[in-house]
């Protein structure tokens, strides 16, 4: 029993050890990648949903990231940066993803910050950043080093690897700068498992934690979202619904996005430079230098830090001071700000507050009245006017029951919990929408009379996704294209439909079709057009899955079939996959049904569709017709599906991701900047190392304790040694190479080893033959008791006391030895007893003492019956009794927690053994093959 348990022990914690491994990889992380800040997320096993903290222990970071001297920073120290070298530090990228050079947000870019230096890419149709050495850097390159970082910061937090994360992304994204965000996190090594809308993630958080207040009749909420670059309004609805999983029917609540409504320059950016250059100008007024602040890059880079600071100030405050030392040619600035003039500085931005809210309610179809409640999201809400501004539009109270700079990461973490294959969480389901229509555009074939174009919408404007959607062309007989373009815009402003670049997204060239066509007719097969399935997939991206040509023909079988082939042909349709053809057709129409497919022409009338015979073949017979094998002719049509793939190419419009040449060249850069920090860490970590020694060094000889036990002429080498070091360190060693550091330090470390050693073997030493002496006095008190022991109680053998009297008499020599020698060796010569043998002998009388200790401890005397003489007669009388008693007396049940010696050694009296009546039984169950352990 005692051998299963452990083997099953030992099992079991074999299968933990897997499941612990398999836990430490689970982790997931979400990054809310805003303009102006970062803020991530993580879920691990035991740490659900929490922000992870940056190097300086703070919830947030800004998105940016600076250049300094062949280093690179990230966060604080790159905003420090920022004040001092301007050029060499780049933020607010997520707003210049996918973007042409002559795109407006671009251009509003440069006009905030014209000393950048940027540069189109004329082959990608995007822009990049020109360094000083002429390095060109996108911004897919540079968000991919900040995510880099922020996986960092999840990592360090969480305590484990992480691959897999939610990134959040605006709403108005597009799809050229949804690809290009997905880029971004593929050239930082991250796989995404989604690109969640920011105002989702909030609306997702929400709801996970006012999950009581979902029921079955929807209720609509709006989310004013006003960040650093824009401001969007949300209005989204919560029910329960029920849903099947599994062939079970469960109710799990829901997060529908009804109507958005947005302003991609609206933001507390906007109204920062408006403040810097409102600093700029009464600075130029003092005339305090000939120079103009607005020419200097550095001078302005103070102004926009320090407007962002009483920007906030003045959201608390009515009046503050705006102050800069040395802002320009060596001249101060202090200059006193009031709520007021920030207001009146802004007035036409506030006009522009309750847009998006408009926008939202008209894609909804909602009315104010019906929305329960308006809360407030993002930093730029905080600013009293706004809150003024929205109150009276809202007719009601704004709520502020949510965290503005966490929802949106913790949203973001818990959709990626659900989407990982580690976590289980409570299911909520969420319904995103298509903000902006994508339709279909293709030219009529030349027998169709009408417009020579065609436009049909693909997925319309509010359509939930993730979704497929089919296209069928029944008309063409030949190679043809087809485009996808945004569709209509109007219901858009002019500046924002100029905002989102090119409306075409790409040209579709099929060939192949006259082949699949010709290759269907010689089958007899009816043509079902030419269908192209599109998936607009979890992070809102477009996708074509694949082009086939359908067809479908219809077969009639002749079948000879009697009772045994009956039998036969019912057993063979559980094994075979005949259905598979029709279960396929089966859920794409019902796939065609959900999604409404477009057809080429949508007057043309439906063809039903061919439904399948029916025939019963049940067979009534009697008794006396049962074993007939009579002969049955039928005939049994069957619709087969034909599918020929057809090939498509794509030709893209806009700004293209970076592929080839360009790809592999930013993977190259990343790892030379990744190692450049490595190799700088690495440097810097030896030049420490060897200034700490050299540092340390020269001050231990100084103390008596080392000079003790080193000669006079050691000190003076060794000290001249470091000196020098120290000297070149700081000289002509500042810029050395790391190898060099290393191999000084190797040097030095050989040089004093003599000296540190004999050290702490002085130092040691004592405590240690105090140890010895304490277990001698011990070990000769235990040896005393041991040979006091008399009689029947003898617990130890003569050769046992008389080992450890050798071993204590052997150890006390030694002791007197080395004590001896040491007193006569002077402390700087070589110590020629280590405090290691010291120990090594003291293990010897430790491991003796040890064993006769707990052999003395699980000892017990033994115990002679009373009633001996009784046992034996007894034993005698029942010489002729029934095998089956005495089996049943020789077992005995211990209920006690005593060793399996102790059993052994304290036998149980029969006057004191149990009864057991079910012994037989016992034994009769033993002799069965089918041995069963419960534990």
């Amino acid at each position: 029993m005692k051998s299963i348990l452990m083997g099953s022990l030992a099992t079991l914690l074999v299968a933990l050890s897997f499941y612990v491994e398999d836990v430490n990889s689970v982790a997931v992380m979400s990054v809310d990648l805003g303009s102006e800040w970062m803020k991530v997320a993580y879920v691990s096993p035991g740490v659900p949903m929490e922000i992870a903290l940056n190097k300086e222990s703070k919830r947030k970071t800004a998105t940016m990231i600076a250049f300094r001297e062949d280093e690179r920073v990230f966060g604080e120290d790159a905003q420090i940066v920022a004040a001092k070298y301007p050029t060499k530090n780049f933020q607010y990228l997520v707003d210049l993803l996918g973007k042409p050079i002559d795109n407006p947000i671009v251009q509003l870019f440069r006009k905030r910050f014209p000393y950048y230096e940027i540069v189109a890419d004329e082959e990608r149709n995007t822009i990049a950043f020109k360094f000083n050495d002429g390095t060109l850097y996108t911004p897919e390159l540079l968000l991919a080093q900040i995510l880099i970082k922020s996986k960092e910061f999840a990592e360090n937090s969480a305590g484990q690897k992480i691959t897999e994360t939610v990134i959040t992304v605006p709403g108005y994204f597009n799809q050229a700068e949804r690809k290009a965000m997905m880029q971004a996190a593929d050239l930082a090594g991250i796989k995404v498992l989604q690109l969640i809308n920011d105002y989702t993630a909030v609306a997702l958080n929400y709801g996970i934690f006012h999950r009581k207040e979902i029921n079955d009749t929807a209720h609509y909420i709006m989310f004013y979202d006003m960040g650093a670059s824009s401001t969007t309004a949300t209005i989204v609805s919560y029910q329960n619904v029920k849903t099947k999983d599994r062939g079970f029917v469960e109710t799990s609540p829901q997060v529908s996005v009804l109507g958005v409504g947005y302003d991609r320059t609206l933001g507390g950016l906007e109204v920062q430079v408006r403040l810097q250059n409102y600093l700029a100008t009464e600075f130029d007024k003092l005339k305090k230098t000939e120079n103009s602040v607005f020419n200097n890059p550095r001078s302005m880079a103070k102004l926009f830090k320090e407007a962002g600071r009483v920007k906030n100030v003045l959201s608390a405050n009515a009046d503050h001071f705006a102050q800069v030392e040395s802002l320009l040619d060596d001249q101060d600035m202090k200059i006193p700000v009031t709520r007021e003039k920030l207001e009146e500085l802004c007035a036409d931005l506030f006009e522009r507050v309750t847009a998006p809210i408009k926008m939202a309610l008209t894609t909804s179809g909602l009315t104010m009245d019906i929305i329960s409640q308006v809360v407030l999201v993002g930093a730029g809400t905080r600013m009293p006017k706004i809150q003024e501004i929205l109150t009276e539009f809202v007719g009601s109270d704004l709520s502020k029951n949510i965290n503005t700079d966490e929802a949106a990461a913790l949203g973001g973490v818990y959709r990626a919990a659900d989407l990982s294959q580690g976590f289980k969480v409570t299911k909520f389901i969420i319904k995103d929408s298509v903000l902006f229509p994508i339709q279909i555009v293709f030219d009529k074939t030349n027998d169709e009379k009408g417009n020579k174009q065609v436009r049909r919408t693909l997925f319309g404007r509010m359509n939930s996704y993730p979704q497929k959607k089919i296209i069928t062309f029944n008309k063409r007989k030949g190679d043809f294209s087809f485009a996808v373009n945004y569709a209509d815009l109007d219901y858009l402003p002019a500046h924002e439909i100029e905002a989102i670049g090119s409306l075409n997204l790409s040209v579709i060239n099929l060939s192949g079709v006259t082949e699949a066509l010709e290759k269907h007719a010689k089958e007899n097969a009816e043509s079902k057009g030419i269908k192209a399935h599109f998936l607009m997939d979890d992070s809102g991206i477009l996708n074509l899955v694949n082009v086939e040509a359908v067809a479908e023909k219809t077969i009639t079988e002749v079948k000879d079939e009697g009772t045994l082939s009956k039998l036969g042909s019912t057993i063979s349709q559980l094994f075979s996959g005949a259905e598979e053809t029709d279960q396929v057709e089966k859920s794409e129409e019902l796939l065609k049904e959900d999604v409404k497919p477009v057809h080429e022409d949508p007057e043309q009338p439906a063809k039903p569709e061919d439904k399948k015979a029916k025939t019963d073949n049940e067979t009534k017979s009697d008794d006396k017709t049962s074993n007939q094998t009579e002969t049955k002719v039928e005939k049994k049509p069957t619709l087969t599906v034909l599918k020929e793939s057809i090939s498509a190419n794509q030709d893209k419009f806009g700004s293209q991701e970076l592929t080839g040449s360009k790809l592999e060249a930013s993977f190259e850069t990343l790892r030379a900047l990744e190692q450049r920090d490595k190799d700088k860490v690495k440097r810097e970590t030896a030049q420490n190392n060897l200034e700490s020694f050299v540092i340390d060094t020269l001050q231990y000889l100084s103390t008596d304790e080392y000079k003790q036990a080193s000669t006079p002429e050691e000190v003076e080498e060794i000290t001249k040694i470091c000196q020098t070091t120290s000297d070149w360190l700081y000289e002509d060693g500042f810029d050395a190479p790391t190898d060099l550091y290393e191999q000084k330090l190797v040097e030095l470390k050989e040089k004093t080893a003599g000296i540190y050693e004999r050290v702490f073997e002085h130092r040691e030493r004592p405590d240690v033959l105090a140890g010895m002496r304490s277990m001698l006095n011990g070990s000769n008190v235990f040896l005393t008791n041991m040979k006091n022991v008399q009689g029947a109680e003898q617990i130890f053998t003569q050769v046992e006391i008389d080992k450890l009297e050798k071993t204590i008499n052997e150890t006390q020599e030694y002791h007197d030895l080395v004590v001896k020698t040491t007193n006569e060796t002077p402390l700087f010569e070589p110590v020629k007893y280590s405090v290691r043998d010291i120990a090594n002998k003291m293990a010897l009388l430790d491991r003796e003492v040890k064993y006769l200790v707990n052999k003395a401890k699980i000892w017990k005397p033994k115990q002679e019956s009373v009633n001996q003489t009784e046992k034996s007669d007894t034993s005698k009388a029942n010489e002729t009794d029934s095998s089956s008693t005495t089996d049943s007396d020789e077992e005995v049940t211990f209920d006690t927690e005593d060793t399996d010696a102790k059993a052994a050694e304290e036998p149980v009296a029969p006057e004191d053994t149990p009864a057991l009546p079910e012994a037989k039984n016992t034994t009769d169950e033993s002799k069965s093959e089918d041995k069963h352990i419960e534990l």
